[in-house]
């Protein structure tokens, strides 16, 4: 299909995915790292691999004359070599161009470009001489100079402040967390003791750390993958959740915007991986840019119509851009690091691989292993996604994995052997469904115990609301039909008279916490259904009920005759068994899995009603006055 050949510097994990992405579109990849069994080389043969260091400039320039495409996997290489390689005409394309991978690498660079661009960033100031990288001056004339003007940075941004070197910085490495003056030697000693530029930011306490992977064509054309949530140990990605929850539906789409932003802003094409601050008054803060495919972004792989790693591919080549969208409710990504070094642990692989054995019985769930020899603590070692039909489904999944994890670190950490069942032997003798079995109980083999379960679930799909605790009884059995399916609800009080400040927050926030319909029980005027139908785009099911006056007619009349354009689905009086079922039905729509639960109870139905015909058909009609 493509006869151009795409070169790409280094060929670690994002490589190796690279590769499988070209490989479908036959595309022919070169790659430029050390050694022949680097994770990209083993899953490509090809004669046209390079063996050497992706910042050597003569080893850069022998890639490119081979390829008619250059690309990256890491932003550590020589921009300068690359420009020069342009400038000769060696390779007519590099993507993204030089200009930008030296500007990403430079951190302190990338911020006064970006907010020059009117990005929103943390504040932050230069540590010391601004030229410091090519300054003829020694460290040791510089060291003294950063201190300096970290006292001046602290006085500026106050404590705790972060320090930041300004190039070969990743996954934590190159900060430091400054949070008492006396420790500014420390700190400079820790960062280079002056052999590198320095850059202070002031703190940025944020509630949810962000990410958004954004795709630029040659063309110009942006296009932003689903904000997600991550979250770091080590400062090392450790997990991410796709997509971004919060309370505020409007978040998810301005850190799209933002990201699509500073990308736009930027030359090249590719992936860009774009990392956020989410502040606690709702604010956006760019934390920085990878100019390639990013950890956050693997879940695309499984969780998108077209993942991150062929889109980088199309971007690059100019090939129409694929859909960003996600194609299943709700996703996860658990990255997999050393537990321990092999040189002290001989079984450092098994006890680092055993979410991976884990995962072999968890429904939805993908390995992805980068063939790395060796192993040491915190390297990674490869990922697993998980992909659901909603949040709840997947997050269950997801703590098998970790719980595995936390046994395989534990293990580690004591010099024990891992238990049979997470061992690739002890796997092999058991089915993936009995696996886990007995550890996390369903919702349906608890409908009638009063456990942890009788409380909202951290991530419903459906609410329950109701204006008062006295509608308690005529609501629960909502709850029970809904645990009988095992559908994660919460339930809540919400007036639309006495609240009604929260009640329009629940009513806007729902689609956003990712809900798919509401029930909301009401007596009297019965306000609650619809009021809160006018402010969600969520289905939303009435359940009039009985007060002490009008046998709750009044309430059906007020639920049941909404205006035009507010549709409230309402049932019959103090009936939120059917409300319940039609919810059911509601999510069953998008998940086979339920529907057929939904199907499964229509059939018992039937089954009890034909007993019943047989029990008259051989005791006769008057069987019940017997009994």
């Amino acid at each position: 299909m493509e006869q151009r050949k795409i070169g790409v510097l280094g060929a670690g994990q994002l490589g190796r995915m690279f590769v499988e992405a070209a490989s479908r579109l036959n595309v022919e990849v070169h790659l430029l790292d050390v050694g022949t069994t680097a994770p990209a080389k083993q899953i490509c043969s090809s004669d046209h691999h390079i063996d050497g260091k992706f910042s050597d400039a003569s080893k850069i320039e022998e890639l490119a004359k081979g390829v008619d495409i250059l690309t990256v996997e890491i932003e550590h290489v020589d921009a300068k070599a690359l420009q020069t390689v342009q400038d000769k005409g060696i390779v007519k394309h590099i993507h993204p161009t030089p200009k930008t991978i030296a500007l990403i690498q430079d951190k302190y660079l990338q911020k006064r470009f970006l907010s020059g661009k009117g990005i929103p960033v943390a504040d932050f100031a230069s540590v010391g001489p601004e030229d410091a990288e090519s300054s003829q001056a020694g460290a040791a004339k510089i060291a003294p100079l950063q201190v300096q003007a970290i006292d001046e940075a602290v006085k500026q941004f106050g404590l705790p402040l972060m320090l930041k070197s300004r190039t070969q910085a990743y996954d934590g490495k190159g900060n430091y967390v400054l949070k008492n003056v006396e420790d500014a030697s420390k700190a400079v000693e820790s960062l280079g003791a002056g052999s590198r530029g320095l850059y202070a930011e002031k703190w940025a306490p944020f509630v949810k750390e962000v990410a958004v992977m954004v795709v630029r064509s040659v063309s110009g054309e942006v296009r932003a993958y689903p904000a997600v949530e991550t979250y770091h140990e080590n400062s090392i990605c450790h997990s991410v959740f796709a997509p971004l929850r919060h309370n505020d539906p409007a978040v998810a789409q301005r850190a799209q915007d933002v990201a699509k932003k500073a990308v736009a802003e930027l030359e090249g094409a590719g992936v860009f991986g774009v990392e956020l601050f989410l502040m606690s008054n709702g604010e956006l803060l760019l934390n920085e840019i990878a100019p390639r495919p990013h950890n956050s972004g693997h879940y695309t792989i499984e969780a998108c119509e077209t993942s991150q790693y062929e889109n980088h591919v199309r971007a690059i080549l100019d090939l129409p851009l694929g859909s960003t969208a996600l194609k299943v409710g709700s996703s996860a990504m658990l990255n997999i690091l050393g537990v321990a070094d092999l040189d002290a642990d001989k079984a450092a692989i098994e006890k680092t691989f055993a979410p991976v054995v884990a995962s072999l019985g968890v429904p939805g769930t993908t390995a992805h292993l980068y063939g790395k020899s060796g192993c040491r603590r915190g390297r990674k070692m490869g990922h697993i996604t998980i992909v659901g039909n909603n949040d709840a489904q997947v997050r269950e999944r997801y703590q098998i994995l970790v719980d595995a994890l936390d046994i395989a670190k534990k293990a580690a950490d004591e010099g024990s052997s891992l238990p049979k069942e997470l061992t690739i032997q002890g796997a092999t003798n058991v089915s993936p469904d009995k696996l886990f079995k007995g550890r996390y109980a369903s919702l349906q083999e608890t409908v009638d115990k009063p456990v942890s379960s009788d409380f909202s679930h951290p991530h419903p799909l459906i609410g329950i609301i109701m204006g008062s605790d006295s509608d308690l009884p005529v609501m629960l059995p909502a709850a029970q039909i809904l645990k009988r399916f095992a559908i994660p609800f919460e339930l809540t009080i919400v007036s639309a008279h006495r609240t009604p400040d929260r009640m329009q927050v629940y009513a806007r926030q729902t689609a956003a916490r990712g809900l798919r319909a509401i029930i909301a029980g009401a007596g009297g005027a019965a306000h609650l259904p619809g009021m809160v139908a006018a402010q969600t785009a969520l289905p939303v099911i009435g359940v009039p009920v009985k007060g002490s006056t009008l046998d709750g007619v009044d309430s059906l009349h007020s639920i049941v005759q909404m205006p035009r354009g507010i549709p409230v689905a309402t049932v019959a009086i103090n009936n939120s068994t059917n409300a319940a079922l039609l919810a059911v039905r509601i999510v069953g729509s998008a998940d086979v899995e339920v529907l057929q639960r939904m199907q499964e109870y229509m059939d018992s139905m039937e089954k009890e009603v034909l007993g019943k015909v047989e029990k008259l058909r051989e005791q006769g009609w008057d069987y019940v006055v017997k009994k």
